[in-house]
């Protein structure tokens, strides 16, 4: 049974009963809706901040988990990048300097990144930092290790073939020099003998009279016998394989021809006066790949340190070169 409401009269000292209009009910029932519809706002704001629903929470653990197994990654994935940076190192400072072979640059390392996005595709994904950054990672490391085993491939053909190459590196003085005598100018900047100006002399000078027998320096095939009066004169180079030549200059006569096989210590030549020289004596240079280097570091077969010492300083003290 509905209750209904009473109003006191002072001057009928009496209760009497209360109506209400539509309207007046009308805007009860809005005030009590919208109070409790704030109440209800009030309720879900409060909840929503300081408590989580079961979807949220199940979201925070699965983020939390997200974050744990990328560290896990992230420490193995440097643990990786140590190992593999000392099998770098080792690899160029040792391995290959046994064999006497060109590091691996960095550049040819670090190759195939940079540049285009390759990772577009992976940015729609939730949590796409920490994926991209795994796979790039990765990326990276999959292809140091690549070019780190394609270079211990060739240190393995290098293993295979080092008494070939040791007896093909240029090892001996390429004139009977044992008393280092006839050792004239060496490596570095020397009055030119003609032109009179400083110039780069690419070798060094050995004096000896004219007819004086020239030894192949390594094993190797001659590439090139050349009759020439001007610069070298008549020259022999001959390629020796794993990257080195030698080049013999203002030779007298030849004693091979090209495209001949030698070995080290066999006569190739003699010594002459021939070409821009100024006096009977050989012009012996070393390259290695393409690039002249020092002859006097390369003659380890002949030399004891006293007898290597001794010849540095007999070529530097020559101001002038014989070509």
């Amino acid at each position: 049974m509905a209750k209904h409401k009473y109003k006191f009269n002072p001057e009928s000292l009496s209760y009497s009963k209360v109506t209400r209009s539509p309207k007046q009910k009308f805007m009860t029932f809005i005030t009590y809706f919208f109070a409790s519809l704030v109440l209800a706002v009030l309720y879900f704001l409060v909840f929503s901040i300081f408590f989580d629903s079961p979807k949220e929470k199940g979201l925070k653990r699965q983020i939390s988990e997200l974050k744990v197994n990328y560290q896990i990654v992230n420490d193995e994935l440097n643990r990786i990048e140590t190992i593999l940076t000392d099998l770098q190192e080792r690899d160029d400072n040792i391995y290959r300097t046994i064999f006497e072979a060109e590091p691996v640059y960095s550049s040819v390392r670090e190759a195939g990144f940079g540049g285009t996005n390759n990772y577009r595709d992976l940015e729609k994904l939730e949590n796409s930092e920490l994926v991209i950054d795994v796979k790039s990672r990765l990326d990276k490391l999959m292809r140091k290790v690549y070019v780190q085993s394609t270079s211990y491939d060739q240190i393995i053909d290098l293993a295979k073939n080092k008494e070939l190459m040791l007896a093909s590196v240029p090892a001996i003085q390429p004139i009977s020099n044992k008393d280092l005598k006839r050792t004239a100018s060496g490596w570095g900047y020397r009055i030119h003998p003609i032109y009179k100006i400083r110039k780069f002399h690419y070798g060094i000078d050995f004096t000896a009279p004219t007819g004086t027998e020239i030894y192949s320096t390594g094993n190797g095939v001659i590439e090139i016998t050349d009759s020439s009066k001007r610069g070298y004169g008549n020259k022999i180079v001959v390629n020796h394989g794993f990257g080195y030549k030698t080049l013999y200059a203002h030779l007298n006569g030849f004693n091979v021809k090209q495209g001949q096989k030698v070995k080290r210590g066999d006569v190739i030549g003699f010594v002459g006066n021939t070409g821009m020289s100024t006096a009977p004596h050989l012009h012996y240079e070393v390259s290695i790949n393409g690039k002249r280097v020092n002859p006097i570091n390369y003659f380890f077969n002949d030399l004891t340190a006293e007898e290597y010492e001794r010849m540095i300083e007999i070529s530097i003290k020559s101001g002038q070169s014989f070509d």
